[in-house]
């Protein structure tokens, strides 16, 4: 979840607790607190209109002048709200927003010179001038990060948050499944008010809340950057999901178990073949249909 979504459920008072855990990691969670908390002062106390309005009006002359101090105030209470105004406005943050559609993806360079590779439907956000301060970006979907060496650089999904100070590694937070894998250095893996340190060939995986063991891997970099999705163990539900995002499809999978374990790989140039690839291991039968595939039991 981006930054400025966090901040708006904050004051809407409904972030979830996985939300509010994202919300207390920002740097400046204790200033906008702070000022949260100043800012009570000036909210209006509530009225009962109509009884107000009926003792104004039982007193009322036909002659009544404002009283002296009445103006004054209105210009104090002027300056307050604009002030205020002022300054919320300043202390902003003016966010850099990267978005991907289905069967895209787009190479991001940060500030630093970091570079990021954003997967199908994917969003990323990050503060471009306090950049220096504070490298921090917001990922909703899946990325691959090549850090440049420097301060803390800093992932925040709405699954957990992500800490290196100069490394490789793929985030992937969608729904109830949230995957980091290091591929050089080491990544530190906050969830759920737990640390997990990530070397080489680890992989951090939840999937419906449960962690699941994995066995280390020695690979360089992710496939799907060269276009091609693999999975190891992983709920055919999952395959399908990703193979819609990449080829813009929609997969009808009512009448095949989607919770049998897929093990293998897709392309993604080529949707018969990328078909062919899931529905064999699985022994399904696949039709298309314009913008939309079944899946059939074989």
């Amino acid at each position: 979840m981006r930054r400025e979504e966090l901040i708006q459920k904050w004051l809407d008072h409904s972030l979830s607790p996985q939300e509010l855990e994202a919300f207390k990691q920002l740097e400046d969670y204790e200033e906008l607190t702070k000022m949260n908390n100043a800012l009570q002062y000036f909210k209006a106390p509530e009225v009962d209109v109509e009884a107000a309005y009926d003792t104004v009006k039982s007193t009322r002359k036909d002659t009544v002048k404002p009283t002296s101090w009445f103006k004054p105030l209105l210009r104090i209470a002027a300056i307050l709200v604009i002030g205020l105004g002022t300054y919320m406005y300043a202390t902003l943050p003016t966010l850099t927003t990267i978005e991907t559609v289905a069967a895209n993806k787009k190479l991001v360079e940060l500030p630093d010179t970091s570079v990021v590779t954003l997967n199908a439907v994917s969003n990323l956000a990050f503060d471009k001038d306090s950049w220096q301060k504070k490298r921090e970006v917001n990922l909703e979907g899946e990325a691959y990060f090549k850090v440049a060496k420097g301060a803390t650089f800093s992932v925040i999904t709405d699954s957990g948050i992500v800490t290196v100070l100069g490394t490789q590694f793929n985030v992937k937070q969608r729904d109830d499944f949230f995957e980091v894998f290091c591929y050089e250095g080491s990544v530190k893996v906050h969830h759920n008010n737990t640390d997990v340190i990530l070397t080489p060939g680890q992989r951090y995986l939840i999937l419906n809340g449960k962690q699941l063991q994995d066995e280390e891997e020695n690979l360089k970099e992710p496939t799907w950057i060269h276009n091609e999705s693999s999975f190891k163990s992983l709920p055919l539900q999952q395959v399908i999901l990703e193979f819609e995002r990449q080829y813009n499809v929609t997969v009808d999978a009512k009448n095949v178990d989607t919770s049998q374990i897929f093990t293998g790989n897709f392309t993604h140039t080529d949707i018969d073949l990328a078909l062919q690839s899931i529905t064999l291991p699985s022994q399904l039968k696949y039709q298309k249909n314009q913008n939309s595939i079944i899946l059939k039991r074989d």
